[in-house]
């Protein structure tokens, strides 16, 4: 099904010819007014930068694509007919894209004191890296530690499946996907660059072939990010580049988001790990959603209002394990993928 595109006239976004410094990928899906509240800080915080910006809306049904083509008629606008997933729809527009770097930007951000600047400059500074972010802020301007993680092991998996991780949050040791205490305020290199802000060389992109298209909505990042580190990537995070982060805005049910995600997880750890830890990381995302329904069960069965609510989350997620489970049977006919170029066992 092909998608419809409004296009202005693209000449004006480059100088002398060249192509622009970077393309902003924007993707949408029945978040209008939080998708115009991201534009407008992209266009007012993004002023000497030469770039482009290619909103893809995925077949929303709230007139996001209508109030886009009418507020930002100089952005390029792919206005698909079905929705066709985060990865997909970034994949489509970076076919279109003509800048140097691309620049992965959710439609529930804001932009914060010229962040896109600021990540570019980052990136001319270490360009090595290969791929970039900066600091995530929640709405209240608190620090949301969701801009980067460490990549998940089947330790740091136990520990979310027993809990440890919920018990000792933000610990190294218990917790080490959110990689400890550090609050985002230093430049470091990171496993995984979120994709909500994510900043990739083109080149980089292009040997990796996007994201794989068999995530339809979460765990892309990572596979994107743990796949160019095997081509010797090495990505950073720098707080100079600051934006919000609503989070979620997009996804208000918790049990079909978080059996999304757990899928998203059993088809990562199939198409990136032994076939031996991948089978053990899927038992243990059983684990997970059993041992969440079990302890907001007994804590609903205490009096605890907000667990009864929670259990029933969980039970609807557990109720649906099949479907991760299915998924990561799939992937075993074809085996753990691995970035072009390399042959040792990523996990």
């Amino acid at each position: 099904m092909d998608p419809q595109a409004t296009s202005p006239d693209r000449s004006v976004q480059t100088r002398g010819g060249r192509p622009p410094r970077v393309t902003v990928i924007v993707v949408s899906y029945n978040t209008r007014e939080i998708t115009l509240e991201c534009l407008r800080s992209l266009r007012d915080e993004t002023q000497s930068l030469d770039h482009e910006v290619i909103v893809v809306d995925n077949a929303s049904h709230d007139g996001s694509a209508e109030a886009i083509a009418r507020d930002f008629p100089e952005y390029d606008l792919i206005a698909s007919t079905a929705n066709l997933g985060f990865g997909a729809a970034n994949n489509l527009a970076a076919e279109r894209a003509r800048g140097e770097r691309l620049l992965l930007l959710n439609p529930d951000t804001v932009v914060l004191d010229h962040a896109v600047d600021r990540v570019v400059q980052f990136a001319d500074r270490v360009p090595s890296a290969g791929i970039w972010g900066g600091r995530t802020l929640f709405a209240d301007r608190s620090l949301n530690r969701s801009s980067c993680w460490g990549a998940p092991t089947l330790w740091s998996t136990f520990c979310i499946a027993t809990g440890l991780t919920s018990v000792f949050r933000h610990t190294r040791l218990f917790d080490p996907e959110s990689l400890g205490p550090w609050p985002r305020d230093t430049e470091r290199e990171v496993d995984i660059v979120v994709g909500c802000f994510l900043l990739i060389d083109r080149e980089l992109w292009n040997r990796l072939e996007g994201f794989d298209p068999l995530y339809f909505m979460y765990g892309e990042d990572a596979d994107l990010c743990i796949r160019a580190r095997e081509l010797g990537a090495r990505p950073r995070i720098s707080p100079e580049a600051t934006i919000v982060h609503l989070a979620g805005a997009s996804e208000p049910v918790r049990a079909g988001k978080m059996i999304r995600l757990i899928t998203a997880k059993a088809q990562m750890y199939t198409r990136l790990w032994s076939p031996w830890k991948a089978r053990l990381g899927v038992v243990l995302l059983d684990l997970w959603a059993l041992s969440r329904r079990g302890a907001h069960g007994l804590l609903g069965a205490l009096g605890r209002t907000s667990s009864k609510k929670a259990s029933q989350n969980w039970k609807d997620v557990w109720d649906g394990r099949e479907g991760w489970r299915s998924a990561a049977r799939a992937l075993r006919r074809t085996g753990p993928r691995r970035a072009a170029g390399t042959t040792e066992d990523p996990a």
